[in-house]
């Protein structure tokens, strides 16, 4: 419309110019032509306005284009990141749902399902996974590679099986290092047995099963796959620590199974008896604090455990800690080591169960030792969860290395991440255990 008005009034300038140059007096002309200048200017000021105006118009309609497409690319990129995270909720509420201590049923499918699931993220979505228990970890984190393991549940058992029982791990490494350790070294001390696995944990057989697609027997699949074998004798080596609550549970669940099999003997765990009080230790015991300390000495760069003490280091060894009555088994493990001449060596247990054993307790011990160095090592069959995280996890200010760091009593502070399984000397306690087992039944 505005191209229109310019145009009628550009008409009408060369009109009245045209109209002033034709004939006339020469009054009349002179008049006629200050008329037509007057026109034209008056036509001309039309003009520029006209053509401000259309040009101010054309700027808002820019202006109201450019702000309507911002509009809509914010709308997108908002419906577009609102989509990312629906996606990651949904793998979340899968993992929380395999995050459970019961088998059921729909176990193997709900599995499967939180893989597919996880593999359809993108890696941007998959950073968003976050659950009651899930986060990126659950399926992310490299733990090694599963095939070096080995999960024990075929069937062709024969007569005789030496059933291994572990609390479990999700580290692939572990596991195949600590767990398969133990197992390998009693399949080679018993040839005429058939060694098989169990653990008692399922929320690690369900992270192992969905992450890696190795599937292990907890207890009631592995007893009920040594009667479908018709195993007669049965013997079942626990890879605890002590006569724990997970102790308590697998024996509990065997009772059950009595009754199939002509003759069933549990082994002794690692450590033995429990005893009454701190001062009660055992050979077992013995065994195992000389065998940790000399393994953890043989990783440093000193001679021995003297050496080390010279140079004003201390050893500190972290169990899982309890709230059974087991649990005076650490302070009976620090008598031990007590007792063993060991000074600069103490023990401290994640739950902070007995109480002397929590971290803020282990480094004031520490610290009035007169220490300023400090090496963290598990006292765990397994170097998984606990040894990684709770030990040894810079980022993670409640991590043991953490706390000792904000301490400021230490000049330095190491950790050690190996499990007591892959030690020689604590595999072979465990093949007395199994053997003292047989030679009872």
């Amino acid at each position: 419309m505005k191209k229109k008005i310019v145009a009628v009034l550009m008409a009408a300038v060369l009109g009245t110019a045209m109209l002033a140059g034709c004939g006339g007096s020469s009054s009349s002309s002179s008049a006629a032509s200050e008329a037509a200048s007057e026109a034209a200017s008056e036509a001309a000021e039309a003009v520029s306005e006209a053509a401000e105006e259309a040009a101010s118009e054309a700027e808002e309609a820019v202006s109201e284009a450019a702000e309507s497409e911002a509009a809509e690319a914010e709308s997108e990129a908002a419906e577009e990141g609102g989509d990312d995270q629906a996606k990651a909720d949904e793998v979340a509420a899968l993992i929380d749902a395999i995050y459970v201590q019961e088998r059921t049923d729909e176990t193997d499918a709900q599995c499967e399902a939180a893989k597919a699931a996880w593999d359809a993220l993108t890696d941007e979505q998959k950073e968003l996974v976050e659950g009651e228990f899930a986060d990126p970890d659950y399926f992310g984190r490299d733990t090694g590679i599963v095939d070096e393991d080995d999960p024990r549940n075929g069937d062709d058992i024969g007569e005789n099986e030496i059933l291994v029982v572990s609390f479990g791990t999700s580290f692939n490494d572990s596991r195949a290092t600590d767990i398969k350790g133990i197992e390998d070294t009693l399949q080679e001390a018993f040839p005429d047995w058939a060694v098989r696995r169990a653990f008692t944990a399922q929320i690690i057989i369900n992270h192992i099963q969905a992450r890696d697609g190795e599937k292990i027997d907890n207890v009631d699949q592995a007893l009920q796959r040594a009667v479908d074998n018709g195993v007669k004798n049965l013997v079942v080596q626990p890879t605890h620590l002590m006569h724990g609550a997970e102790y308590d549970e697998l024996v509990g669940v065997l009772e059950g199974y009595q009754d199939k099999f002509e003759s069933v003997a549990v082994a002794e765990p690692l450590l033995g008896e429990v005893g009454e009080d701190a001062t009660v230790i055992n050979d077992d015991k013995k065994a195992v604090a000389e065998a940790v300390v000399a393994e953890a000495v043989a990783e440093t760069t000193f001679e021995d455990l003297d050496a080390v003490k010279e140079d004003g280091t201390a050893f500190v060894f972290m169990g899982h800690g309890t709230s059974h009555v087991a649990n005076v088994t650490y302070s009976q493990m620090q008598t031990q080591m007590s007792e063993l001449g060991y000074d600069n060596v103490f023990i401290g247990t994640v739950e902070g169960e007995p109480e002397e054993t929590a971290c803020d307790k282990v480094i004031e011990k520490v610290k009035e030792a007169g220490y300023t160095k400090v090496i963290l090592r598990p006292l765990m069959v397994v170097a998984g969860d606990h040894a990684n995280n709770d030990m040894a996890d810079l980022d993670d200010e409640e991590s043991w290395i953490s706390q000792f760091d904000a301490s400021g009593a230490f000049e330095s502070i190491d950790t050690q991440i190996a499990g007591l399984g892959r030690i020689d000397a604590v595999e072979q306690l465990y093949v007395a255990h199994t053997q003292a087992a047989i030679d009872a039944m």
